[in-house]
């Protein structure tokens, strides 16, 4: 029972040749990376907005979520493996 729980744990992962990649600067992989972080970052630049009734609505703040890919590159480039 333990072993299929650490096989999914796994199979959630990033390879590390991917990882590798884009530390290197690879374009794929580094669109790998987003793609993989893709629904985090949506869900953390989510925002809940009001409309004139009160009724609760969620969009998700572009600008909040460019700025988080961006960081996402930054520290993904800035990777040091050793």
């Amino acid at each position: 029972m333990k072993t299929e729980l650490k096989y999914k744990e796994r199979k959630d992962l990033l390879p590390f040749s991917t990882i590798k990649a884009a530390t290197s600067g690879d374009i794929t992989a580094l669109g790998e990376v987003l793609e993989h972080y893709e629904g985090y970052i949506i869900k953390l630049s989510t925002t809940k907005t009001y409309d004139q009734y009160g009724r609760i609505h969620y969009c998700v703040d572009e600008t909040l979520r460019r700025r988080l890919e961006a960081k996402l590159i930054t520290k993904t480039l800035k990777f040091k493996i050793s």
